[in-house]
This record gives C-alpha cells, sequence and structure tokens, in this order.
C-alpha cells in the first residue's frame, strides 16, 4: 500500500513537469510567429572569406599575426671607400688674390769612384757608413745611396789638325781603342776640332758606324787647335742631355786661336753639371824624343806642352775623371780599360743640402772615406801592405738661382 502511494506520487510528479514544458514551448512559438524582426535578428551572419593582410615593402610586420618582412639592404662592394672629407674652405682676406706656395728642396747627387792607385781597379763593397761628404765644410745627411754600373753616354772629342803625323796618328789609335771598349747599350758621339768644331757622328748605338768615321779621318785642313772653343762646344750639347754624360777629349792639349780664354772655359766646366771628363793627351812618344833640345825655339815648345799637360788634367781633375798621356799604343788598352771601370762602376750618394739657398753659389764638395770607428778607411793587399786609393768625385756644383 505505501509502495503504491510512492508510485502515484512519482507519475503525477512527471506529469506536472511534462505540463511546464508543454507551456514553455508553445510560448516561444507564439513569440516567433508574433516578431518576424525578432526572428531575422536571431539568424547568425553568413561566414565570409577572411582577406589576406597588405604586405608592406619593408620596416616589419604589417599586423599582429602577419608575415614578418625583412627590410632590404641595397648592395654595396666591400672595398668602397669612405667618403672623402669635405675641403675646408678657406677664404682670402679682401682684395686679395689666390696664392699658390711651393717649396722646392734642392736635391744633389754626387758620382764617386773608388780606384786603387796602382791599379786603378775599382773597389767594390763598400757601404753608406764608409762614405763622409762635406759641402763648404759641412758634413751632410745621405738620403740615397748605390753602385752605378750601367751603360754610357759619352761624347769623344777629336783634335784633327795638321801640326804633326805622330799626333794624328795617336788620335785614330786612340780612338780605335775606345770604340773597341765600347758596348751595344752606349750611346756614342764624335765631333773633331781644327779652327773649327764639327760633328762627325751624332749619338749613335752602332760601333760600325762609328768606327768607319773614325776611319774617315784621314786629311786634315788646318793646323790650328782651338781646343778651348771645341771643349766649350761640347759641355754646350752633352748639356742638353739628362743623366750622367762622359766627354772623352783626345787632343794635345795645346789652344793656338780659340776665341774663348782659359778662365772662361774654366768656368764652364765647373758650372756644367753630371758631366766627366777623361783627357788622353796625344803625341808622348815624339815628346819623348825631342824634349830638352836647345835653341829659344824648343824651349818655348817644351812650355807649351807643360801648359797643355797641366790643363789637360785640370779638367778631368774637376769633374772627377782622369788624365792619361800614353807614350806607346800598346798602352791604349789597358788605360781604356782602367777608364771603363771608373765609368761604369761607381758610388752614387745624394743628399738634401742644409744650404738650401737658391742663390747660384758654387758649393765645394769634399768626400771621405772612414771605417767603423770613424777613422781613415785602409786597404791592404794579401800580403797585409797598405794599398793607396784614388777618389775620382767633381770638386763642387753651383746651386739653382730662383729664376731657373
Amino acid at each position: 500500500m505505501l509502495m503504491l502511494n510512492e508510485v502515484l506520487i512519482s507519475t503525477m510528479k512527471n506529469i506536472s513537469r511534462l505540463k511546464l514544458l508543454t507551456a514553455s514551448t508553445l510560448a516561444v512559438a507564439v513569440l516567433l510567429g508574433l516578431s518576424p524582426s525578432l526572428r531575422a535578428q536571431s539568424t547568425p551572419p553568413a561566414p565570409t572569406t577572411p582577406q589576406q593582410p597588405e604586405t608592406p615593402d619593408s620596416g616589419g610586420p604589417g599586423a599582429d599575426n602577419g608575415p614578418i618582412v625583412v627590410p632590404k639592404i641595397k648592395a654595396q662592394p666591400d672595398d668602397t671607400p669612405p667618403p672623402a672629407p669635405a675641403a675646408p674652405k678657406i677664404k682670402n682676406p679682401e682684395g686679395l688674390p689666390p696664392v699658390s706656395l711651393r717649396v722646392e728642396v734642392p736635391e744633389v747627387t754626387v758620382d764617386i769612384g773608388v780606384l786603387l792607385e796602382k791599379t786603378h781597379q775599382f773597389v767594390p763593397g763598400l757601404k753608406l757608413a764608409n762614405f763622409r761628404i762635406f759641402e763648404d765644410g759641412k758634413e751632410q745627411k745621405a738620403i740615397g745611396f748605390k753602385r752605378v754600373e750601367a751603360p754610357i753616354t759619352a761624347l769623344i772629342i777629336c783634335e784633327f789638325a795638321s801640326t804633326s803625323y805622330s799626333f794624328l796618328y795617336d788620335m785614330r789609335n786612340t780612338a780605335f781603342a775606345f770604340a773597341q771598349s765600347l758596348r751595344p747599350q752606349d750611346y756614342i758621339a764624335l765631333m773633331t776640332f781644327d779652327m773649327r768644331t764639327q760633328i762627325v757622328t751624332d749619338f749613335t748605338q752602332d760601333k760600325r758606324e762609328l768606327i768607319q768615321d773614325i776611319n774617315s779621318l784621314r786629311v786634315p785642313g788646318f793646323r790650328e787647335t782651338n781646343v778651348f772653343d771645341a771643349l766649350y762646344e761640347g759641355l754646350d750639347r752633352v748639356s742638353r742631355i739628362d743623366g750622367q754624360k762622359y766627354i772623352i777629349l783626345i787632343a794635345s792639349g795645346r789652344d793656338t786661336f780659340s776665341k774663348i780664354t782659359l778662365d772662361k772655359i774654366l768656368d764652364k766646366v765647373r758650372k756644367t753639371p753630371n758631366v766627366t771628363i777623361f783627357t788622353i793627351s796625344t803625341g808622348g812618344g815624339m815628346r819623348v824624343m825631342t824634349e830638352g833640345r836647345g835653341g829659344m825655339g824648343g824651349q818655348m815648345r817644351d812650355i807649351d806642352y807643360l801648359q797643355a799637360d797641366n790643363q789637360m788634367r785640370t779638367w778631368a781633375k774637376m769633374t772627377g775623371g782622369m788624365n792619361f798621356a800614353p807614350r806607346f799604343t800598346g798602352e791604349l788598352p789597358d788605360d781604356f780599360n782602367v777608364i771603363n771601370q771608373a765609368i761604369r762602376s761607381k758610388y752614387e750618394i745624394i743628399y738634401h743640402p742644409t744650404n738650401s739657398k737658391l742663390d747660384g753659389t758654387y758649393r765645394k764638395i769634399q768626400v771621405q772615406l772612414i771605417d767603423e770607428e770613424g777613422h781613415p778607411l785602409q786597404f791592404q793587399d794579401e800580403k797585409h801592405k797598405p794599398l793607396k786609393y784614388d777618389l775620382e768625385v767633381r770638386d763642387g756644383y753651383n746651386a739653382k738661382r730662383e729664376v731657373e
């Protein structure tokens, strides 16, 4: 009986719930039917296709969740130099035109030959520390040093006058001997003189042409021997050529009719830069047989030749060259072997003079050889006997002028 009552109560509760649900459903249906606009608003919107965010050219992402764009880097070469700093602008004072300033530092080049006194052999292996150079008594500091051995540029000046066959014979043999000692790279010219000068061979490297022209010197025209005029003109010609030049003067040294005086030719020799003169005196054999003969004529002739020898030695010494007075033809090959060594093997020193004035004055040059301790350099032979040596160097040079 108790169980039946519980069943009835549970059934009645279920019926009540069903009625409540049915009533709620009918109420919703009535509302939907009465309000169409409410029904339209409750309808969910149709899905739309999402738009892709625009990609910026550079500078980072275009949206929070868009693609990341890396900035573009312009291609530049690795070796591009940095831009030059801007030139400072300098204003001249009012009324003053633009002015440019140029400072010219003088530079002196000195060729030095170191030859043994007895054999005239070149002394190799010296260093800059072995040289001490002075200008007007003041020591100079070298900025360059090297040993020079190169082709040469030389002018042969031959006395071609009808004075004596002995002089003509010596001149031809001496010129031939020098031509045989030349090398293919050498530039050589030939000039002759009597009372006037003549260019026989212009500068050439053809040794055969030079030998043919020497062979053509057979019949001279005049007896005059104007050596001053010839040397002056030769110096003027070679001064137009750059670099170191050489003059080979083959003559008796006697001057008979020159327009140029001895003082003027000495001044010309002193003022012509980069020229070394080698002198070969002719007529040595004839003079040996005739010197010392009595009579006023013989004495005057001997004095003339002594003066000629002095002039030939002076021109060579002033320019760092050498003088030779061969008595026999057999001496010539050895003499020109010495000249070749002196010409082709030299030490070259370059310095800026402490006296930088461009005043055209003559500057005296002196060179000393010293050892590591500053004492005078000494040479010894295999038997430890001292060897004397000669320094072949110019006496000096003329400074440039400001107007040059």
